[in-house]
């Protein structure tokens, strides 16, 4: 495996595990930004993926909080938290293997 491949590898599995270092959407988003015009490169598709899973995530959180107030939301919130820990761990293991994840339940924004 050359440089490139690791290099590209590194990036892949940070976009995957973004969630855990505190830069859940903005560390996707600005790799996808960089590496979009790039065709030959499995970054983008990577990125594009975990960024239309972020934006999703939020999305869920947000119907979470909204419905709170009927005790419903606690439950939504602590799912959605849970999933996402273990989806990120998931997609960053596939992601490793050369694989691309795609989340489930996710909202294709960016196609």
């Amino acid at each position: 495996m050359n440089r490139t491949d690791t290099n590209d590898k590194l990036w892949i599995v940070l976009c995957h595990l973004s969630v855990f270092i505190g830069a859940g959407l903005l560390l996707p988003l600005i790799v996808y930004l960089v590496t979009k015009e790039d065709s030959e490169s499995p970054i983008p598709a990577h990125a594009k993926e975990t960024l239309n899973f972020h934006i999703s995530l939020f999305i869920y959180m947000m119907i979470g909080l909204a419905t709170i107030v009927i005790a419903i939301g606690f439950l939504i919130i602590i799912v959605v938290a849970i999933g996402s820990c273990v989806l990120a761990i998931i997609g960053a293991i596939r992601a490793s293997n050369g694989e691309l994840y795609h989340y489930p339940l996710t909202i294709r924004f960016i196609k």
